[in-house]
Formats: C-alpha cells, structure tokens, sequence
C-alpha cells in the first residue's frame, strides 16, 4: 500500500496532517477559512478608509481627537485582517531536504528548498510580543545569521508543530527530549 501512515489533528482555526508516502514524509497545516472574518476584514478597511478620509473631505485641520481615531480605525482594521494563506506544507526527503510550501486561497504557491547538510538543528521557539505569545518552529542553518521559519504565514498551536519538530529531528539525527522531559522543563520554568 502507498500510504503508510496518516494522522490528523484539527482546532477552532488550524487542521493539521500527516502522511508518509515511500520515501517522503508530509506534514501540512490547513488554515480553516471564515467567511465571517473575511466580511469583517472588509468592514474594517472601509471603516479606516472612512476615518480617514473623512477630515480630509470635509477640509478640516487634523486635530488630535482625528489622529486617535485613525490610529483606532488602524489598529481595528489590523486586528480584522484577513490572512490569504490556505495551507503552509513540510514535505521531508530524508536522501535530499526539507521543502517548505506555502498555498495561498489566490493559488499562488511558495517554494523553498533546504538541503539536508544545510540543516543544523530544528528549534521550537517559544515567542514574546508586546500583545501576543505564539510557538513557533525554526530551522538553525550553517552559514546563515537568521533562523528560517518553517511555518511563516500561520502560527499553529505546538500539539501541531511538535510531530513535525520530532520528524525533523530525526531527519538531522539531533536529539530532541522525550514528552516526560518537556513536560518536567515546563512544569519547572513556571
């Protein structure tokens, strides 16, 4: 049988699987689509459209009480920003490298490719911003200053990157922690 192994897990936003073809190894995340945070996406840039442009049609001088609007027409439109990204995929070779896809719903794909001697080490990245706290999963390269997402549009939960972290570990024959060693660093950090 061609298929040999199939998982799939799924949330709220994300639905993650994998399946191992002979020879490759395939682990993709779907970005599940809401009509509603399309609309509303819409909704935000005609209503920071309309904040905008609104002191300037009627040639009133910008005061202040018009640049906190706008920069709360901004930060709303932001926040309802619709991501175009469809599906975000690590197709691993074990004899070649690691392809990382990125499908957007316009049906433009991404391509990049890795070498398998390229590959220092897989990384989960635990990252902190003023407003958020997301996982994410990183390639260490030689010769190379920065680390190269491997999931760059989307920002999957870790249940979802962790298979993927593991079979990349493999792939670079790094050692990665059993479950109980995670769980024991987590526990011990907080």
């Amino acid at each position: 049988m061609d298929q040999e192994q199939k998982l799939e897990v799924s949330d709220a936003v994300y639905t993650y699987k994998h399946h191992c073809s002979v020879g490759v190894d395939v682990h993709e995340v779907f970005v599940k689509r809401s009509r509603l945070r399309v609309v509303l996406s819409y909704i935000g840039i005609i209503f920071l459209l309309a904040n905008v442009c609104q002191p300037l049609l009627a040639k009133e001088s910008i005061s202040l009480g018009s640049v906190w609007n706008i920069t709360f027409a901004v930060l709303v439109a932001k926040c309802l920003q619709y991501k175009p990204v469809k599906r975000e995929s690590v197709v691993i070779m074990p004899a070649f490298g690691v392809q990382l896809e990125i499908h957007f719903w316009s049906g433009r794909v991404d391509h990049r490719f890795v070498p398998i001697g390229k590959i220092l080490k897989p990384l989960i990245n635990e990252c902190v911003t003023p407003v958020t706290c997301y996982w994410s999963l990183a390639l260490l390269l030689r010769d190379e200053e920065e680390l190269l997402l491997v999931f760059q549009r989307s920002r999957p939960p870790v249940k979802m990157l962790v298979p993927v972290w593991k079979a990349l570990c493999t792939l670079t024959n790094s050692e990665h922690p059993s479950p109980s060693q995670i769980c024991n660093r987590d526990s011990s950090e907080t």
